[in-house]
């Protein structure tokens, strides 16, 4: 009967165990990134972390409070763990587990976290007096959840990370991996994505063997008014993107975060490239030339 036992739960863990490793692995084994406001703390993976600034990124870009990035954050949290997942309850899929079936979009729509972040703070702020509820009853108007005060088990962490990544004071530090290069051009696609075409200017200040040198500042596109965007923003946005961006200095001012060392104190040489520059300065690692 044991030797049964111990047999099914095998045949068990080879069926399953793949398909539960698929799903689980990364809250496992997984990079971490921190945000400090204060004396409060929060953690996410680097995978979240990457997800919560594109979801705060989009609400700078439509000129939303950061009360809605708050809002946005926690939900997705509860919803799916911050992860733009392909599966969930029924026909939910996404980082707001959205269903098709209920007039959110169509399946590879929603599984573009831009198109779901989009929908959801569509639909937020329809709510009358959204930014005057509590962060639980503004998610349940916009997601009708089963389990509408689960919300408000991920304000308090959400509301620290969109402190930082709206510019309105925090610090956000990644414990992660080597680089892989990229292009400053990738880079560039991606800040335009989150925060909208010509938000903000983007110079060269130097280019290394394997490096390049970028310095960003709020710009002339239609986003860029609002403001949560700046260059103290744009320097913990780019920290928490760095896993999948390649960042590996990102700095604003004499405040800055070094992949290698976490936090740091960045005085500026005199006489480097990027001495007077008025920005924010983000290095990346790219292809050897």
């Amino acid at each position: 009967m044991v030797l049964a036992l111990i047999a099914a739960v095998t045949v068990t863990a080879v069926i399953v165990g793949p398909e539960l490793w698929h799903r689980y692995s990364d809250r496992v084994f997984s990079s971490r990134c921190s945000v400090t406001v204060g004396d409060e703390t929060a953690s996410l993976t680097a995978e979240q972390t990457n997800n919560a600034a594109l979801i705060a990124a989009v609400s700078v870009e439509r000129g939303l409070p950061a009360r809605a990035a708050t809002i946005g954050i926690a939900t997705a949290i509860q919803e799916s763990s911050l992860r733009n997942i392909d599966w969930g309850d029924r026909d939910s899929v996404g980082l707001f587990q959205q269903r098709p079936s209920q007039g959110w979009g169509e399946i590879e729509e929603i599984l573009d976290p831009y198109y779901s972040v989009n929908k959801f703070y569509d639909g937020l702020i329809k709510v009358s007096g959204w930014q005057d509820l509590p962060v639980t009853e503004a998610a349940q108007a916009v997601q009708r959840s089963g389990f509408p005060d689960a919300y408000a088990d991920h304000e308090g962490e959400s509301r620290l990370w969109a402190s930082a990544l709206t510019g309105n004071g925090g610090r956000v530090n990644c414990d992660i991996g080597d680089a892989d290069p990229t292009t400053a051009r990738a880079f560039i696609e991606r800040v335009d994505l989150d925060f909208g075409p010509g938000a903000y200017s983007v110079e060269v200040l130097d280019v290394n063997s394997d490096s390049t040198v970028l310095g960003l500042s709020p710009g002339d596109g239609e986003s860029a008014q609002t403001p949560q965007l700046s260059a103290q923003s744009m320097r913990e946005w780019a920290v928490s993107v760095s896993s999948v961006q390649s960042v590996i200095e990102s700095s604003y001012e004499a405040a800055g975060w070094l992949r290698e060392d976490g936090l740091v104190e960045v005085p500026t040489a005199e006489g480097s490239p990027v001495a007077g520059y008025d920005g924010a300065i983000v290095t990346l690692r790219t292809a050897p030339h």
